[in-house]
């Protein structure tokens, strides 16, 4: 019985990861209009993330872009998306090899 509780926690905490783990095929999925939190949920945490324009000082809304790299699930594809005011404005999605 104890043998059977060493292997079971495990196990289930390596399942538990990779049901939390993010499915990049999603960022296929992503459409303008959605914001920044529905982009973290769908697809994760950028690879990189930069500020375009903080325009903050003038009144005009923020705009960064984050960049997801080609991965496993989504090979050979860079997708950069454009964030205006915490929500999506632009996808691009380029082939890189």
């Amino acid at each position: 019985m104890n043998i059977f509780r060493v292997f079971l926690l495990p196990l289930l905490l390596i399942a538990s990861f990779a049901a939390l783990a993010q499915d990049a095929r999603e960022r296929g999925f992503i459409r303008r209009g959605m914001s920044e939190g529905e982009v973290l949920v769908r697809v994760g945490k950028p690879d990189h993330e930069s500020v375009v324009a903080n325009n903050a000082l003038r009144g005009l809304p923020e705009e960064k872009t984050w960049t997801y790299f080609p991965h496993a699930q989504d090979p050979d594809t860079l997708t950069v998306i454009t964030f205006r005011s915490g929500a999506v404005v632009e996808i691009e999605r380029k082939i890189s090899r």
